[in-house]
């Protein structure tokens, strides 16, 4: 990943504005700070979360609070608890989110 055109910053999350998202079932609540060629999130999936969709983007993900299952579009499934990340590159190994308890996030894109 490269990070352009972002100078030192820093970010209060709590004072970030919140959006929705639905999933199947569920919703993520994301906090998005976007600036130079990064998007930057931290994001909450309530309970019983299933992504809507595929995801093809490339990302750095830290779970910091649930589990979160990201399953692959090959079949396979990843268990992620808190303290774990995944990296993936743009386009490669498409994605998709689920979690039955609910999961607190960390992402970079």
């Amino acid at each position: 990943m490269r990070i352009e055109n972002v100078p030192f910053c820093t970010v209060d999350w709590s004072t970030v504005p919140t959006t929705e998202h639905p999933g199947v079932t569920g919703k993520a609540i994301w906090r998005t700070f976007e600036q130079g060629n990064i998007r930057v999130r931290m994001v909450e999936y309530t309970p019983g979360y299933l992504a809507d969709h595929w995801c093809t983007r490339g990302h750095v993900l830290l779970v910091l609070e649930g589990k979160l299952v990201t399953e692959l579009d090959d079949g396979t499934e990843v268990v992620l608890t808190p303290g774990m990340s995944y990296q993936v590159a743009e386009g490669m190994s498409s994605h998709r989110s689920r979690t039955e308890t609910g999961a607190k996030l960390f992402i970079v894109d």
